[in-house]
């Protein structure tokens, strides 16, 4: 397939990668991002880039929570204004509210919400601001207690990230910690025993490619990458991860001295894995001004 700029581009900066090794990559695969960034990565071209949706959609992540139970909503805009807006804010606040009663998102546009669904409430929000909105995401936690935080908080309860953390015990001091280093460091799972075995063994095999273009004996490789994926672990596994109010501990062992064990956690932000078109400003005047 044709290698374009704008792939070109995109490469470049989700790996740091020259803009020749970019374009060197995609065409060796056929175009394929994913098996391109893996190449680079082999080739010593790339950053160990970590995977995370594009975020472009607008709007508010809201949190709610009651004792043992939690839930976190996306409401999607189109603007960042919308997000400031108090009628927005009032009706994404309400929709938390319902979602404490939910078990998931399809439940939650049903659900009744001062006499109409939720997703009617919505429509007729569309009409009153004059911008589309979708109820885009839920996720409900549970535990003996459950603990939230919202990064960018536009109002109470609702911001950019919304995160949620489950303790086997009452600590929320510790809890609200928690869920602050999960909305900076985004760890892919609780630990090792969570992760998709696919992801890890795909890890394990970049691994093993990178160590192979050392040309050291395979006795050696087999040593080196258990210290690799040891290390990989520390940095997408919230429990081995180095917690960022006390670099000197891991979160889990943090979590032993504060006298709980952290069972789970979510973590949303605003519009991810959604791309969006981006505008050009000064494209749309010039189109405007020829007629």
């Amino acid at each position: 397939m044709a290698i374009t700029a704008a792939m070109v581009k995109e490469l470049r900066d989700s790996t740091g990668a020259g803009m020749m090794d970019a374009k060197k990559a995609l065409t060796e695969n056929a175009g394929d991002m994913e098996a391109a960034v893996d190449w680079l990565r082999t080739k010593g071209l790339a950053k160990a880039a970590k995977k995370s949706g594009r975020t472009a959609a607008e709007g508010l992540v809201a949190v709610n929570t009651d004792g043992g139970e939690g839930v976190a909503v996306e409401v999607n805009s189109e603007t960042d204004f919308v997000g400031k807006n108090a009628e927005f804010q009032e009706m994404v606040s309400g929709i938390a509210s319902v979602a404490l009663s939910v078990s998931d998102v399809d439940a939650l546009k049903a659900a009744d919400m001062g006499g109409k669904s939720v997703e009617d409430v919505v429509t007729a929000k569309v009409a009153t601001i004059g911008e589309n909105m979708s109820v885009r995401r839920m996720a409900r936690l549970e535990g003996n207690s459950v603990v939230s935080y919202v990064h960018n908080a536009a109002a109470p309860g609702m911001g950019k990230i919304g995160v949620l953390v489950a303790l086997s015990g009452e600590n929320e001091a510790f809890g609200k910690q928690v869920a602050m280093h999960v909305a900076a460091v985004n760890p892919a799972s609780l630990s090792e025993a969570d992760l998709d075995p696919a992801v890890v063994e795909k890890e394990k095999q970049v691994q093993m490619d990178i160590a192979r273009e050392s040309g050291k004996p395979e006795a050696v490789i087999e040593k080196m990458i258990v210290g690799r994926m040891k290390k990989y672990m520390a940095e997408v596994t919230l429990v081995n991860q180095s917690f960022v109010v006390n670099p000197d501990l891991t979160v889990g062992a943090a979590a032993k001295e504060a006298g709980v064990e952290i069972t789970g956690f979510m973590r949303l932000e605003v519009g991810e894995g959604i791309e969006k078109k981006e505008e050009n400003f000064a494209e749309e005047v010039a189109a405007a001004l020829k007629g």
